[in-house]
């Protein structure tokens, strides 16, 4: 994310932006560049560079959007509110939902430098540094899923119980109300079986959705997480559900849209495997193992595939927020298999 493009997702008045962002925000000082982020699938990203400060503005993109879907709002409230824990997050400043200004939702957080990851191996780091990176993912994870909801703020950021029910209602639906990105009857096969099989459990936590070594920023100097990004998909879920995400890097095999560590030499990497992986945050967490695992790894196959899926009805509309778009598109097939053989594992028949 430290390089920027330059462009809109569509025109807004910088002027008006700039005299929002000095009404708003203590100590901001004009003039105001903006640039684009790359990346950024959902909610565009922008760098607000100004003589005193850099900040960060993530707006909903523009056009025609789906009910529910690029909460800004949320991303904000939760953010803000995790400022005060042990997770770590950006500076949240402020939040605009008066479309007269740039003409759609945003908010302001602090710009956090440091080097991102695009692919799980993280090939730019020393080998003998990795390992030391990937303890310190699974520590920033481990450490939002021991925040009290209640105690940070956010005791009513999602309903209580039944979480994975919900989420596979809702990622069922995502996929049924874009239509024009085609239907694929497994994917049908799939949010019928997950929906009959969830376990019996309801633990509670901050759940971010979208964990992953993109998703967060890592401090130039050390092998710690600095910052974690994205926070659109965040509520109150099943912190397996969650982890079980971010688990998927050992599950996908790389040189697709996302890429994973599946097939390749982690001793040699200094990488650790996915049983030690899986043993340090539980440790972490309290954990005595994760029963069901394999279901939730199965489930969030599935709801990538149905946001692939929505990604590519974007780019069909003209209104996805990456020029890369119809390359995440392109790889949806592949992860309707990748979420098939999960769910046969875990006993689909």
């Amino acid at each position: 994310m430290s390089e920027t493009l330059p462009g809109r997702d569509g025109p807004f008045d910088e002027a008006a932006l700039a005299g929002w962002l000095a009404a708003n925000i203590e100590g901001f000082l004009s003039p105001l560049t903006v640039e684009r982020f790359p990346g950024g699938q959902s909610n565009p990203t922008y760098k607000l560079v100004t003589p005193r400060q850099t900040y960060v503005m993530r707006t909903q993109p523009s056009g025609a959007l789906l009910s529910g879907a690029h909460a800004v709002d949320r991303e904000y409230r939760v953010i803000r509110a995790l400022g005060s824990t042990n997770a770590p997050v950006p500076r949240a400043y402020a939040l605009c939902e008066d479309d007269a200004v740039i003409g759609r939702s945003f908010f302001v957080m602090d710009f956090v430098p440091g080097p991102i990851h695009w692919e799980p191996d993280f090939p730019g780091i020393a080998t003998a540094d990795r390992a030391a990176h990937f303890d310190a993912m699974n520590a920033a994870l481990a450490s939002l899923h021991m925040v009290d909801p209640a105690a940070a703020g956010l005791g009513d950021f999602g309903k209580v119980g039944g979480y994975l029910e919900r989420q596979i209602r809702r990622w069922t639906r995502q996929y049924e109300a874009d239509p024009a990105a085609g239907r694929l009857e497994r994917m049908e096969v799939l949010a019928a079986w997950l929906g009959d099989n969830i376990p019996d459990d309801d633990e509670v936590s901050i759940v971010h959705g979208d964990f992953r070594c993109n998703n967060l920023v890592f401090h130039d100097d050390r092998a710690e997480v600095a910052a974690i990004l994205d926070w659109e998909l965040s509520t109150l879920g099943h912190p397996v559900t969650d982890f079980a995400f971010h688990l998927m890097m050992y599950r996908v095999p790389p040189g697709i849209q996302g890429g994973g560590l599946k097939g390749m030499d982690l001793e040699a990497l200094n990488i650790p495997g996915e049983a030690d992986y899986i043993a340090a945050y539980c440790r972490r967490t309290g954990r005595d193992g994760i029963p069901d695992l394999q279901f939730h790894v199965a489930y969030n196959l599935f709801r990538f595939a149905a946001i692939v899926h929505g990604i590519k009805g974007r780019a069909l509309r003209g209104n996805a927020s990456s020029g890369r778009a119809f390359e995440v598109a392109a790889v949806l097939e592949t992860f309707v298999d990748l979420a098939w053989d999960e769910a046969r594992r875990a006993g689909m028949p």
